[in-house]
């Protein structure tokens, strides 16, 4: 593990199904372990992947799964995002600090300052500041959400740290999301589950946090007219994400006149596996292309 440092490797993927099969075969140039902030003595960092072939614009991935934010050799992060850095994106996986610790709240915070840095940061690393979008799945997309719609709440996070800096992203893909957590029920508030409330927070602990934040950190009460295209991607039996988060933020962004569209993948649960991950990964792709490249 190299602090902050920047090295090249040669990247070869093949990720093959009964008949589909994509090679990648492209040189990056990673800086890894960004610093973005700190907390608690602790580095918050983001590494950022640059394709031989770069074109300018970037995306930002949210290394989150139930609010864990897990570490991984950036190499092979890279693998994942094969076909990004073969389109010339620019990707940065991002992240935050993590479940158990710390809960939505602070994720969403952390990762707010960390979209600032790399706003400000876009020149050093060869990026477009205004051809950003951000991804992400189930937490993953929460956050990618939280970042693209609160754009106020994003720049108020990081104004101590980063000074005056447009805030907004260009595009936004959410796999499977949570967006509304003001269901009074729980205070798991809006994530539709098989297993208990008890097992849920078990868990998912960074759902346990002040109720009175449910409000800020839902997505959907962040949706205005001057919000970036967003793609939502769900499957319609997945058990964990109720397919109606997605429905009902659709509706919000349509009702609001955002650019945005809806796949619905039959059959697919919470994470994308195998024809369901081919389908879902091509949108992403096409969906940025379209909006980061034009």
């Amino acid at each position: 593990m190299f602090f902050n440092q920047s090295r090249v490797l040669r990247l070869f993927a093949c990720c093959s199904l009964a008949s589909w099969c994509v090679a990648a075969n492209a040189q990056l140039t990673i800086e890894a372990d960004v610093v973005y902030g700190r907390k608690d003595g602790m580095a918050l960092t983001y590494d950022v992947l640059k394709p031989e072939n770069a074109n300018g614009a970037a995306i930002i991935f949210m290394m989150s799964g139930g609010w864990y934010s897990s570490w991984s050799p950036p190499e092979r992060v890279a693998l994942q995002f094969a076909d990004l850095l073969d389109a010339g994106f620019t990707v940065i996986p991002l992240y935050h600090g993590s479940a158990p610790r710390y809960k939505i709240p602070d994720a969403v915070n952390d990762v707010n300052l960390a979209t600032m840095h790399i706003k400000r940061s876009a020149a050093d690393y060869g990026v477009d500041p205004d051809r950003i979008g951000v991804t992400g799945g189930s937490a993953g997309g929460h956050l990618a959400l939280m970042v693209g719609l609160a754009t106020e709440q994003v720049q108020a996070t990081a104004a101590a740290a980063e000074g005056e800096l447009d805030a907004s992203l260009a595009a936004i893909v959410a796999y499977f999301p949570p967006v509304d957590f003001r269901q009074a029920e729980t205070a798991a508030a809006g994530i539709i589950s098989e297993v208990g409330q008890d097992e849920l927070y078990s868990r998912f602990p960074a759902l346990i946090f002040d109720e009175a934040l449910i409000p800020a950190v839902s997505p959907i009460t962040h949706v205005d007219s001057d919000d970036p295209p967003t793609l939502l991607v769900h499957g319609d039996a997945d058990p964990l994400v109720h397919i109606s988060h997605s429905s009902v933020m659709s509706e919000q962004l349509r009702s609001n006149n955002i650019e945005s569209d809806f796949l619905v993948i039959e059959g697919g649960k919470h994470g994308f596996r195998g024809e369901n991950s081919v389908i879902a990964n091509r949108a992403r792709l096409a969906w940025f292309e379209e909006h980061l490249l034009n």
